[in-house]
């Protein structure tokens, strides 16, 4: 693991901040606890491909639990079964079309045929000459095809007519319908604002139509998420100033309207009005004064907030300029997001694989009906909570290490006095450094988060199970205690990054790097409202400028298609991705300010520019740095809180 030393002798002589010095392992037990985590996921995943599960999940079994494609093995007290299936490849189901919506399964006999029918059956003897031709007994094992037109029990043995035109599922051997047509009630209860199928049928004829068109707007949207990232370093400082403005005048003309409404309602003469129309004039009245009122206190206080945080303004101007650099310095940061998209999708479909393994695992249980279904029994049976916890805790995990992999290389960019002097692959150093010495606090971290998001996840599932049954105090308590954990899952994941990034800075364990991450942001608390504030509405607009842009060229675009008539379905998955890839992007931005903010405030605090305490930090925040001095020099015994949050770059001398 790269590891040579005790990690807990070298963390507890070391409090001083020395940034890329005293590498050491973080948090083993938790890497260790992790890697036995991975372990048991790995066991789910041989024990449901050992127990037959695999071989049902591909080739398929019917409703007496014979395996589609081989010979089986007679079950005890199941008729039908231990059947020759090895010239009957495919699952076919006699009334494809009965679907159980709750269970998410097609409630209908299953049978191991030879060959799907390609062609609309009409009649039983259609189905019997299919049979004849194409030796594929379409009825249950009992009847012969000759006997398919003659027998009085076909009624039931058969499959439901019209058998619609089938062809089997790649890799699965399972006959699905060619038209989807008969699955529209189970899209109309996933899609509820559908109630007529030939709406439903309008829209996914659009998106085929339209597929190309849609490709092209998802790629423009992600061209444009990429020069917003390179044009932000530009036009910050003016973006910030022209986002204030209207806010102030925006609050100012709104105070004002309402008081001009509420003075011109009131001077409007009362004599003619009848009762009723008086008490209403007076209800508007009454309301329009409170809005005002309420207005005028909103502005005044916004007033009181932007004269305290004007300062801390130009600092997240400051930030965004040099997160700017820092993309032209690693270009390879803008690609984080598709390596993390990329491990999340085999990660999860490895984990969609497993969950269906497992529900075909387990031993053959006769049900009501007399069929054949398989279920785990003992103490197995709670495998698939350990599942369950696993998908979240791995999938944290990975953007988990997305995170450490930009703190480290971040830290590395700031911390490096000559830019020239650089790694030549940054992120690659950091993701070295992250698997050979920082797993286990990644580990850690992402088990925090899953601590928090497990528990909301259940109460959002009671929530929807209850939901029209439950009185309005117990709805009440649940969404409480749901919005609780959410703003306490968002607290820690704010709080486990900038952890991350003490540990890329400092390699202490998990909590130290949380504790000395938090004092340093307390220390900083209007800064970090100023960043959190001014900086997240500097993205929200700019993930809304992109996904306006892409809707726009999409309406354009879509509006000189006259195959359909229906593309508001296109317009919205090309929106939905637009705001997915331009928040992926933007979250990263958003990552390498805090990263940087974190190193200018220990920068701060740790070094004064004097000899031997030379800053790290770029020139632009340079500037700002000595901008502030000459403030406080001119203030003279200015703002306490000012002073304070000063204080370390107050004395000494500044180094370019």
């Amino acid at each position: 693991m790269g590891c040579c030393s005790s990690a807990s002798a070298a963390q507890s002589s070391k409090r001083e901040w020395k940034p890329l010095e005293d590498r050491s392992c973080t948090d083993i037990p938790w890497l260790l606890l992790f890697i036995l985590f991975c372990v048991g996921m790995g066991f789910i995943c041989g024990f449901s491909v050992a127990t037959g599960a695999a071989a049902r999940l591909v080739s398929g079994y019917d409703s007496y639990g014979n395996i589609c494609g081989q010979r089986n093995a007679k079950l005890e007290a199941i008729p039908n079964s231990g059947l020759d299936h090895t010239n009957r490849k495919y699952v076919f189901f006699l009334d494809p079309c009965n679907l159980d919506l709750i269970n998410r399964k097609i409630k209908s006999i299953a049978l191991c045929v030879a060959a799907c029918p390609r062609e609309e059956l009409k009649t039983l003897s259609d189905v019997q000459k299919f049979a004849e031709i194409n030796g594929s007994a379409l009825c249950t094992y009992n009847i012969k095809p000759s006997e398919y037109t003659q027998s009085s029990k076909s009624a039931g043995l058969c499959p439901k007519l019209p058998v619609p035109a089938s062809a089997p599922i790649p890799f699965f051997h399972r006959c699905a319908p060619v038209n989807i047509s008969c699955y529209a009630k189970f899209a109309e209860a996933l899609i509820t604002f559908v109630s007529d199928n030939s709406v439903l049928h309008r829209l996914i004829s659009g998106v085929m139509t339209s597929k190309e068109i849609i490709l092209g707007l998802c790629l423009l949207s992600l061209v444009l998420s990429m020069i917003l990232m390179v044009i932000i370093r530009y036009i910050s400082r003016v973006l910030v100033w022209i986002l204030t403005i209207l806010v102030i005048l925006g609050s100012l003309g709104g105070t004002g309207v309402l008081w001009w409404l509420y003075a011109k309602q009131r001077r409007s003469p009362k004599e003619t009005v009848i009762p009723e129309q008086l008490q209403i004039a007076e209800d508007n009245l009454r309301a329009l004064l409170i809005y005002a009122i309420s207005a005028t206190v909103f502005t005044v206080i916004l007033f009181l907030i932007m004269l305290v945080m004007r300062k801390r303004v130009a600092l997240t101007i400051a930030l965004f300029h040099v997160a700017g650099k820092v993309f032209i310095h690693l270009p390879l940061l803008v690609f984080q997001p598709f390596w993390t998209f990329f491990a999340l999708v085999l990660f999860w479909a490895y984990w969609i694989m497993t969950l269906l393994f497992l529900g075909t695992t387990g031993s053959a249980v006769q049900n009501e009906q007399g069929f054949v279904e398989y279920k785990i029994s003992g103490p197995l049976q709670y495998m698939w909570w350990y599942h369950v916890v696993g998908l979240i805790w791995i999938s944290e995990f990975i953007l988990a290490c997305q995170q450490m992999t930009v703190a480290g290389a971040v830290v590395t960019y700031y911390f490096t006095r000559d830019k020239r002097n650089l790694p030549f692959t940054p992120i690659l150093a950091s993701v070295n450094r992250l698997i050979r010495y920082h797993l286990g606090t990644v580990a850690k971290g992402s088990f925090i988060i899953t601590l928090v998001k497990i528990p909301r996840m259940i109460l959002m599932y009671i929530h929807s199970q209850l939901k029209g049954k439950e009185n309005a105090c117990a709805r009440c308590m649940l969404k409480s205690c749901i919005c609780c954990l959410w703003c306490l899952e968002k607290c820690l994941n704010y709080l486990n990054q900038n952890a991350y990034t003490a540990t890329a800075i400092n390699s202490t364990n998990f909590c130290t790097s949380a504790k000395d991450a938090f004092v340093i942001l307390v220390e900083n608390a209007l800064r970090v409202a100023a960043i959190n504030t001014v900086g997240d509405f500097m993205l929200f607009l700019g993930k809304v400028l992109i996904v306006c842009s892409t809707g726009l060229a999409g309406i354009m675009l879509l509006n000189y298609q006259q195959d359909y008539t229906v593309w508001v379905l296109p317009l919205i998955i090309v929106c939905l991705f637009a705001f997915l890839v331009a928040h992926c992007f933007l979250s990263i931005y958003e990552m390498v300010v805090d990263v940087l903010f974190l190193c200018f405030a220990i920068d701060t605090k740790y070094n004064d520019g004097s000899p031997g305490r030379e800053f790290y930090m770029d020139k632009v925040l340079m500037e700002f740095v000595e901008n502030s001095r000459k403030a406080m020099k001119e203030a003279g015994k200015g703002g306490a809180a000012d002073a304070r949050e000063l204080k370390p770059m107050a004395s000494g001398t500044s180094s370019a």
